[in-house]
């Protein structure tokens, strides 16, 4: 079952292969969304400081009833912060507001402030930021360091003067939307793919030739999606709130054809509807 297998680090940290994102889902509801993934199985959770949950979903995880250190929590240093100073302040504040004694995987959420995604160079603050990562990891407050929504050139940027390579790398991958060379390049560099929104928001729900390739298979379209990336070797992290929809894509275990698997590396699809408004879809 994929809730049971594990991907290894290149550090040795162990993380599972599918995880449940909280994106979206209020701080008030966060815990009961997260008490209930893990009631299901789920041992990976990944949230972030932009997102506004971290209280809840740290109360989900205290609260669960399942050890510590069976369950690998992530979070988001926010894009916002450029400084040693400010991201070694709020890798505190998130063990603070989880209530947790150390988090398993912190990332930069993104090269560039929202406000600015993909525009100007913030190379020497996304270093400094990154130094602090490197030290709270040094300090064994942080498991395993990554970044988010890096680019080659981004991680060309941290590698300049890194002690640490980033051990995971979270990008939008989807069908319709898959940055085969970037995950080329940091496969080949022992950073692991997260894949965030692998069910494009929901928005390839009605894809016809998605649907029609799930009905081949027997699956849905979101569980399609879902097994799509985790035969790239990514970490597949769908979001959701809803119990039977966190069963549902938990049900993976079928194997996508060489042919279709090209078929939905080769798809073209990156109209996100009413999502395009979010920084990470529209690209600015």
């Amino acid at each position: 079952m994929i809730l049971n297998e594990t991907y290894t680090l290149s550090n040795g940290v162990t993380i599972p292969k599918l995880g449940l994102g909280t994106w979206f889902i209020d701080d008030d509801a966060a815990a009961d969304a997260v008490k209930a993934a893990i009631g299901l199985g789920y041992r990976n959770i990944d949230t972030a400081q932009a997102y506004g949950n971290e209280r809840g979903v740290g109360e989900g995880v205290r609260t669960s009833g399942v050890a510590r250190d069976e369950l690998f929590v992530s979070t988001k240093l926010a894009a916002e912060i450029k400084d040693y100073d400010g991201a070694t302040a709020a890798i505190g504040g998130s063990l603070a507001k989880l209530g947790l004694d150390h988090i398993d995987l912190m990332l930069i959420h993104a090269p560039q402030p929202w406000g600015d995604f993909r525009g100007g160079n913030y190379a020497e603050g996304n270093r400094e930021a990154w130094r602090a990562l490197e030290d709270a990891y040094r300090a064994g407050k942080l498991r395993a360091i990554g970044v988010s929504n890096f680019l080659q050139s981004d991680l060309e940027d941290i590698a300049s003067t890194a002690t640490v390579t980033p051990h995971v790398n979270q990008i939008l991958v989807h069908a319709g939307n898959t940055p085969s060379e970037l995950i080329a390049y940091c496969q080949e560099r022992d950073i692991l793919i997260e894949a965030y929104s692998p069910i494009a928001h929901g928005e390839i729900l009605g894809n016809p030739e998605v649907q029609a390739m799930a009905g081949r298979y027997g699956v849905t379209v979101p569980q399609l999606c879902i097994r799509y990336t985790l035969q790239l070797g990514t970490v597949s992290l769908p979001k959701t709130a809803n119990p039977e929809h966190m069963r549902s894509n938990a049900a993976v275990d079928f194997v996508i054809s060489d042919a279709d698997m090209v078929a939905l590396r080769d798809l073209q699809a990156k109209e996100y509807g009413e999502s395009s408004a979010f920084p990470v879809y529209s690209g600015k």
